[in-house]
C-alpha cells in the first residue's frame, strides 16, 4: 500500500500571507503522528516564477537541509518557470526543457510530469514528455503499477476559469493509458478546488490548493474563496490497485 500527501498551487510570492498558508499545511505534514510514503506538489509553487520564490519554497518544504520527513516531489505548473525552478527549487543547472522526474516505491512507480507551456496559461505534455513517459515504464518492466501527477486537468471541472486552461490533446493521453494498463490513476492540480472524476477509464484526483479555494459557479460570483482553510489530499493505492483519496482542511 502506498499512501501519498498532496498539496497543490502555493502561490509563494513573498508575502506573508502566502508563506503562512504554506507553513500551516507543512507543519500538520511534518507532525503527522504516522509516516506518508512522500509528499507531491502539483504546480504552481511560485506566483511568478522567482527565483526567490522558489528559495522560499525549497527552505518551507525542506529540500534543501534535508528537513522533510518523507520525499518531496514536486512539478511545475503554468505560474512556474523551468529554469529558476530548476536551479533555486531543485539545486540543478537552469534549463528550460520539461522538468520530468520518477520515484519508485517498491512496487509503484510516482511519475511528476512537466503540463506547463511557457508563456501560457494553459497546458500540454510534449513529446518530450510523452517519450519519456513510455520510456520509464519501458525501464520499469511493465510489472510496477504507476501513478502520473501533473499539473492541469485533462477534464472540464465545470467552472469557467480552469475550463479555459486546460491540458491540451487530451485524446493523446487517452491513448497512452489505453496502452498503459499498468498506470492507476492520474494527480492532477491547478483549480484551486478539491474534485474526484474519471479519465480514460481512470481515477483523476484534482488537489486542493493552498492559496485559496475556488468558488464554483453555484457557491457565488466571487471566484476566489481567501477566507477558506488551506486544504490537502492523502492519496492511497492499496495492493489491488484501488486508488482512494482523503481530504482535509487544515
Amino acid at each position: 500500500m502506498l499512501v501519498l500527501a498532496h498539496i497543490s498551487d502555493l502561490h509563494l510570492d513573498g508575502s506573508a500571507r502566502a508563506t503562512e498558508r504554506a507553513e500551516r499545511v507543512r507543519d500538520r505534514l511534518w507532525g503527522l503522528p504516522g509516516r506518508v510514503d512522500a509528499l507531491l506538489v502539483t504546480g504552481d509553487i511560485a506566483d511568478h516564477g522567482a527565483e526567490a520564490e522558489y528559495e522560499e519554497a525549497a527552505r518551507i518544504l525542506g529540500l534543501r537541509d534535508g528537513g522533510a520527513p518523507f520525499p518531496v516531489l514536486t512539478c511545475p505548473g503554468n505560474h512556474d518557470a523551468r529554469a529558476p525552478y530548476r536551479k533555486a527549487l531543485l539545486g540543478r543547472p537552469a534549463a528550460d526543457g520539461p522538468v520530468n522526474s520518477v520515484r519508485v516505491f517498491d512496487d509503484t512507480a510516482v511519475l511528476m510530469c512537466d503540463s506547463s507551456v511557457p508563456g501560457r496559461d494553459d497546458g500540454a505534455l510534449e513529446d518530450e514528455t510523452y517519450a519519456w513517459i513510455e520510456a520509464t515504464l519501458d525501464g520499469l518492466g511493465g510489472g510496477c503499477r504507476a501513478l502520473l501527477a501533473f499539473h492541469h486537468p485533462p477534464v472540464a471541472l465545470h467552472h469557467p476559469l480552469p475550463d479555459s486552461y486546460p491540458l491540451g490533446e487530451p485524446d493523446r493521453l487517452a491513448a497512452l493509458l489505453a496502452r498503459r494498463p499498468e498506470i492507476a490513476g492520474l494527480i492532477t492540480g491547478h483549480a484551486h478546488t478539491p474534485a474526484a472524476t474519471v479519465f480514460a477509464g481512470r481515477p483523476l484526483v484534482v488537489g486542493p490548493g493552498v492559496t485559496w479555494t475556488l468558488r464554483l459557479p453555484w457557491e457565488g460570483d466571487q471566484v476566489a474563496d481567501r477566507d477558506a482553510p488551506v486544504g490537502l489530499a492523502f492519496h492511497v493505492l492499496d495492493d489491488e490497485g484501488r486508488l482512494t483519496t482523503h481530504f482535509r482542511v487544515v
